[in-house]
């Protein structure tokens, strides 16, 4: 059976199909991380806006996952979401951000995969949002971001 070998980190890129194309992806590929990073952004922002207006209003939901004392716990999550998603989405901090709401994510995909029995169903879109920001936690803020203009990355 034959296996693939590894890319070469120095290898060419490979050659396109169509290589009248190679100047649209080149152009649209920045622009494809800022988006991703930016969209990402807002949605944490959003999702921990209610939570953060009152930090200590899922202690009780923080403590049956676990993560006692809830009064700690409840407003991290608040503040991971929230905080994290407005420098997510400037792309400041951004692989401190990113790992922060990737954990979040993950503690997401373990309640509704195991603690609520709903398996891939129940957890693939915490699935795909942790590969979102797991891409950040990797490659930081990308070409558009605060970080990169800081000349600064973590």
């Amino acid at each position: 059976m034959a296996t693939l070998a590894p890319i070469a980190p120095d290898a060419p890129p490979p050659r396109l199909l169509f290589p009248t194309l190679a100047r649209l992806y080149a152009a649209i590929s920045p622009l494809s991380i800022v988006l991703m990073r930016v969209f990402a952004g807002i949605t944490f922002f959003l999702h921990g806006w209610p939570k953060i207006q009152d930090p200590f209003k899922n202690v009780d939901m923080v403590e049956k996952l676990g993560f006692v004392p809830g009064a700690i716990w409840s407003p991290a999550l608040a503040g991971t979401e929230f905080f994290g998603g407005i420098l997510l989405a400037i792309g400041f901090l951004t692989r401190v951000a990113a790992a922060g709401t990737t954990i979040v994510l993950l503690v997401t995909v373990w309640l509704h995969w195991y603690l609520q029995g709903k398996g891939y169903g129940g957890a693939e879109l915490s699935i795909l949002w942790a590969t979102i920001t797991f891409y950040f936690v990797a490659h930081g803020g990308g070409p558009l971001s605060v970080d990169r203009a800081l000349r600064r990355e973590i």
